[in-house]
This record gives structure tokens, C-alpha cells and sequence, in this order.
């Protein structure tokens, strides 16, 4: 008796109840119609803007939904200059952060070009640059050779939630999956994605980050979709809000037949979920934009300008004048200088929040 989906004699000849899911599509295009819209207005420069904030954010939850915290700076700078993008003042990223940005670039603006197994070997090989994963050398750039069980609990209360087929198989499986991928078929390009989704994540081809380039695969058919090379909204970011349901339908699903509209259901509540968000992100980018316009000339040093824009990005915690001077790598006093010169200009005001330090917020 078959356990999981890919041992059923049928596997991969997947079906749906269409009229189960005929509303929710077309919800789902219509906001995504929205979205583009809106993006079109931004201009050049707001829409490159928005693209690597939404690619910061992709890069980042991506990583946190397998429990590896990324600092968004120094993702921010690898994309930044893969990108052409202006990197005022931001550290040099490491060779980790640069392979999952370089494989997340490479599926999206290089959307219309084949899947391929040596493709998939490159991100791979660029997600492991050192062959380890933590501690643990790792089978990379290559389909694995031993077993996968997707497992929770200590050791001794091991609870197997999940089995992926066995490695004599795994050429002939990611084949079938690159071939259907690579066709162009009846089915919709956001159905179609969400389906390579669950395909490639049953078969669990590589030793170590099978998730991340799931969601590679994901972007990079959604990016087919929408037919722009940029992003606007962040799936995986969607994903990582929604990390238990997520497991927990794909538990369901690989445990089930191959009726799958309930995973198809749950991926485009999800994709709702991430488009709806995404106006965040485009509110940022204004907000941002005008805010500069409105005091750039107010600002008469780069430091000043790195620490605002910093602050315009997100910054975590409160601004003192020692965080200052460590950020903008100037003395004490140099720091506090700036940060008076720009409360008076009224473009940063002091917190009433009290403490030991004296905090500053940006005057919006």
C-alpha cells in the first residue's frame, strides 16, 4: 500500500476540480492585473526600487523559512550591485548571501530560458558554496545518493512526516519534471506553478536546500506570468507568514491521492496573501522617494544620507548617537554634530520614549 503521493501507480498524472478554483483564479489575476498596473506608474527608478525591496524581501524569508537568518544590509548590497543599483555606504555581502541572491536573479530575470538539471546543479552548488551545510559535508551540484526523510523531534522522538523517493529513481523522476516544465502546455502559468512546486519539492532531488529552489522554481514561473523579468510581490515572504499551514498541506497532500485542489486552493490564497502585501512595499518606495525629495538638499554629508536612508529602510531598534557614529564610522562627536544639524532642519525629531540614551525618530 503506497505511504506518499510519488508511490502511486498513477504519480505525477495530477488532477483538480476546476470549478473549485475558477473564482479564486480570477481573483487572483485580477489583483495581480492591479498590481502591475500600479507599478507601471512608479516610473523607472521607484520600480527598480521596489524590485530589489521586494527581492530583499525574497532572499531574506526564503532563508528564514528554513531557520537561517539572513542580515537584509548585506543582502541588500549583493543585489544592489548585481543589479546596477546605487550601494551608498552598504557592506560587501559573503559568498552564502551571493549564492542565493545569484540563484534567485538568475530564475527571475532569466525566466524564458529551459530548466535544466546543470542549471539546477549551479544554484545548488552556488546555495553551498563550502560543499557543507552547517556543519555537515554535503552531496552538491549533483542529485543525492542516500535517502530523505523529512523529519521533526529530538532524537529518540523522531516524528517522519515525510519520505522522498529513492535515489535510483531521482534521473528519470527530475527529467519528467523538466520536461513537463519546460513545455508549453494547456494548463494556467499560475496553476502551473504551483504545481512544479509540489513536484519538485515531493521528489526532494538534492541533499540540503530542496525548499529554497522550490521557491526558486516558483518565482521563476510566476515571473512567466506576470511577463516582466522584475518583482513586485514576494511568495516566500507569503510563505513564511504562513510556515505552519504550509507544512501542513504539504504533510496532507503527500500523504494523499492525486487530487491535489486542495494544495492548489492553499497556493493561490497564498499568492493572494503575498500580492495584497505587496502594497507595502510599493508605499515604502514612495514613501521613501518623496521623502528624499523633499529633504535631500537638507542633507550636506553622505553620512547623513546613509543613516536616513537606513532609517527609510527599516531600521532595527532605536537611533542613539553612538549607533550612529558606528554605522556612519565617525567619531562621537562628528555623530552628534550631524544629528543635531538634522533636528533642526526638522528632518529627524527626538523620541519621547526616554531611557538612558536619547533616541531620534525621522519626522514623517
Amino acid at each position: 500500500m503506497a505511504l506518499y503521493i510519488h508511490q502511486l501507480q498513477e504519480w505525477a498524472k495530477f488532477h483538480w476540480e476546476q470549478n473549485e478554483l475558477i473564482n479564486l483564479l480570477a481573483e487572483v489575476r485580477q489583483l495581480q492585473g492591479k498590481l502591475l498596473g500600479k507599478v507601471e506608474l512608479l516610473g523607472f527608478d521607484l520600480k527598480d526600487e521596489a524590485n530589489l525591496e521586494t527581492l530583499i524581501q525574497d532572499v531574506v524569508k526564503t532563508s528564514e523559512i528554513e531557520g537561517e537568518v539572513l542580515n537584509p544590509d548585506l543582502v541588500r548590497s549583493s543585489i544592489a550591485i548585481r543589479l546596477g543599483l546605487e550601494n551608498l555606504g552598504l557592506e560587501h555581502s559573503n559568498r552564502n548571501i551571493d549564492g542565493i541572491v545569484e540563484m534567485m536573479l538568475d530564475a527571475t530575470q532569466n525566466s524564458n530560458k529551459s530548466l535544466t538539471d546543470e542549471r539546477l546543479f549551479g544554484w545548488h552548488g552556488a546555495l553551498f558554496p563550502t560543499g557543507r551545510s552547517g556543519l555537515y559535508k554535503i552531496e552538491v551540484a549533483q542529485w543525492r545518493t542516500g535517502e530523505m526523510h523529512v523529519v521533526s523531534g529530538g532524537m529518540g522522538r523522531e516524528n517522519i512526516h515525510f519520505e522522498a523517493p529513492k535515489p535510483d529513481r531521482l534521473e528519470i523522476e527530475m527529467q519528467n519534471f523538466i520536461n513537463w516544465f519546460n513545455q508549453e502546455n494547456y494548463l494556467d502559468s499560475i496553476l502551473k506553478a504551483a504545481v512544479a512546486h509540489l513536484w519538485f519539492i515531493t521528489i526532494h532531488p538534492f541533499d540540503d536546500g530542496n525548499g529554497r529552489i522550490a521557491r526558486a522554481i516558483t518565482d521563476m514561473q510566476l515571473s512567466k506570468s506576470d511577463g516582466i523579468n522584475q518583482r513586485f510581490y514576494s511568495m516566500s515572504s507569503q510563505i513564511n507568514t504562513e510556515k505552519k499551514s504550509y507544512y501542513n498541506i504539504l504533510e496532507i497532500t503527500q500523504k494523499g491521492d492525486l487530487d491535489i485542489t486542495s494544495w492548489l486552493r492553499w497556493f493561490l490564497d497564498c499568492l493572494k496573501g503575498a500580492i495584497t502585501a505587496s502594497n507595502t512595499i510599493i508605499d515604502k518606495v514612495v514613501r521613501k522617494h518623496q521623502f528624499f525629495v523633499n529633504n535631500a538638499s537638507k542633507m550636506t554629508n553622505d553620512r547623513q544620507r546613509l543613516i536616513i536612508t537606513k532609517l527609510l529602510d527599516g531600521f532595527e531598534g532605536n537611533l542613539t548617537s553612538s549607533k550612529y557614529a558606528k554605522i556612519a564610522k565617525t567619531s562621537p562627536d562628528t555623530a552628534l554634530r550631524d544629528i543635531n544639524d538634522l533636528v533642526e532642519k526638522g528632518i529627524l525629531i527626538k523620541s519621547n520614549s526616554g531611557g538612558r540614551s536619547t533616541n531620534y525618530l525621522l519626522n514623517f
